[in-house]
């Protein structure tokens, strides 16, 4: 049950061609590792120790001398029962640094082959998957580099540890399909990392998303590279998600604990209901983030949502007092209060790109590598038939056959005319890719000033680096005209063509949006 190997040829059981099936002791071994982890998990809920069928009791199971096929269905009807007692949840607050690996990779094995295509089950083996990556027995050890069972086709070292541990399961081939969604996992974890807000992460649909990309595996989901691929992204995502949770809450509670100092009671508003400093007293983060996912999901909504409205415009309202001897005073009629806008009145664009800073236009120029390198990987492993359609967060990125050729190119190194056009035609898609990415992200960012101001930013410096790749790709052009062929030509202005549209419409939508609110406002007064 060891996986420090990294190059691996097939097990020794799997070797003489022994299965679980045919290996009766074997797998009574691996389910009493199951059934003693079990009963010891259900021991607070049943109040002392589980009581266990006759015949099953461990001193019995060390003295099985005959009967193993008995005894395993019998166990395996005690394991379904034990199965059906244990949400995710607590099989989650179960799995801590101090659990035996050898204890993970049994449950591991359970659960692979139940091949039980229920949520609850996809779900534990999901969160085993992911405590193995976590805590490698040897500290790097998934940064290594591995190969395949055949000596040269390179994998990462966890999938090989995974073919090892489930080297005794029937694991089928994975069709095509399902590939092709294991590699959307990379683009999805690089979108996550760049959330800075629960509520933005929450707002843009990467949980429902990945959860029901989860769901379209099917059995294949058991699959060791389906789950050496999705346990990476688990970790990355929990990373992130846990940090932005509990900055989130303590921005809350240090807002109520100030509001409490001065008398108010009731933070604000979700979903109609108030809430008070009471009840952001009892939040408790630990507890939150060992819930089940449907019950988490929500409480971690609302706590989006209540930072949302303070951020808005943090409301102040004083508990009722009585007054014994009311003194009838004169004031001033109260004021309306508006709430704060959202976009500033006047957007001097001109003025915000010529203060842009050589730190911000880097900032987008790293982003573009990546999204270079993104789309890159995927046209080039993607189905010819498909390559031309990019699946982006919001909407599908459409390549021309010059676009997509130019991510396949192997000569972008040379001093050429072909190189010096497929280096621009990167780049020009690159940049259409962000602007049209942050207008969606400007469209999402509803109330929460701090990240419109965010996008805007964005926007700014897109434009700016848009700028300068269309007068790099003028100069190509040029150079295209005089020696290059017409369909070279003509490919590389519609690429232009493209990325001016995009950057005129994201200057639309800027001064658009500013000359909206001021109408607005003018209505208003």
């Amino acid at each position: 049950m060891s996986y420090y190997l990294f190059v691996t040829g097939p097990s020794k059981k799997k070797a003489q061609g022994e299965t679980l099936a045919e290996d009766p002791k074997w797998e009574l071994a691996i389910l009493a590792t199951v059934q003693g982890f079990s009963e010891k998990l259900l021991q607070d809920s049943v109040g002392g120790e589980v009581p266990v069928p006759a015949g099953l009791e461990a001193v019995s199971l060390q003295q099985n001398d005959g009967g193993v096929m008995e005894t395993l269905s019998a166990m395996r009807r005690w394991l379904r029962l034990l199965d059906m007692a244990i949400t995710p949840a607590m099989l989650r607050r179960a799995f801590t640094p101090d659990t035996d690996p050898e204890i993970a990779e049994a449950m591991l094995r359970y659960f692979t082959r139940k091949k039980d295509l229920s949520d609850v089950n996809r779900e534990k083996t999901d969160l085993v998957a992911t405590f193995l990556y976590r805590r490698p027995r040897v500290p790097g050890q998934w940064e290594r580099t591995g190969y395949g069972l055949d000596g040269s086709l390179p994998l990462a070292p966890f999938e090989i540890a995974l073919i090892e541990i489930l080297a005794d399961t029937d694991v089928p081939s994975l069709p095509e399909e399902h590939v092709q969604l294991l590699r959307r996992f990379d683009s999805l974890q690089k979108q996550v990392e760049d959330y800075r807000d629960l509520y933005a992460l929450l707002d843009s649909g990467t949980l429902p998303m990945v959860r029901q990309i989860k769901q379209s595996f099917d059995s294949s989901f058991y699959h060791p590279g389906v789950l050496a691929t999705i346990a990476p992204y688990n970790v990355a995502f929990g990373h992130k998600f846990d940090d932005l949770f509990l900055a989130a809450a303590a921005e809350i509670k240090s807002f109520a604990e100030a509001l409490q100092q001065q008398g108010g009671s009731i933070l604000g508003t979700v979903d109609g209901v108030d809430v008070t400093v009471e009840d952001v007293g009892s939040l408790k983060e630990p507890d939150l983030l060992s819930l089940d996912y449907g019950q988490a999901l929500q409480k971690f909504w609302r706590v989006s949502q209540l930072k949302k409205v303070l951020e808005r415009r943090p409301p102040l309202r004083r508990i009722p007092q009585l007054v014994r001897n009311p003194v009838k005073v004169h004031s001033a009629p109260p004021q309306k209060i508006e709430p704060r806008p959202i976009l500033k009145p006047i957007l001097d664009v001109p003025a915000m790109r010529s203060a842009l800073t050589p730190q911000q236009v880097a900032a987008e120029e790293a982003k573009l590598l990546q999204v270079e390198e993104s789309i890159r990987v995927f046209v080039r492993v993607a189905d010819p038939k498909f390559r031309q359609i990019v699946p982006m967060r919001f909407f599908n990125l459409a390549l021309t056959p010059a676009e997509a050729d130019a991510y396949c190119a192997d000569y972008s190194a040379e001093k050429s005319l072909r190189a010096g056009i497929a280096r621009v035609q990167l780049r020009l898609v690159a940049v259409t890719a962000r602007i049209t990415t942050e207008l969606e992200e400007l469209k999402r960012a509803g109330n929460s000033p701090s990240l419109w101001k965010l996008h805007v930013d964005s926007l700014i410096a897109l434009l700016e680096v848009s700028r300068s790749t269309c007068e790099n790709a003028d100069r190509v052009l040029a150079s295209a005209n005089q020696h290059g062929s017409k369909e070279e030509v003509e490919a590389l202005e519609k690429s232009m063509q493209k990325l001016a549209d995009c950057s005129s419409l994201a200057l639309k939508t800027l001064t658009g949006s500013s000359q909206e609110k001021s109408a607005g406002a003018s209505t208003s007064n």
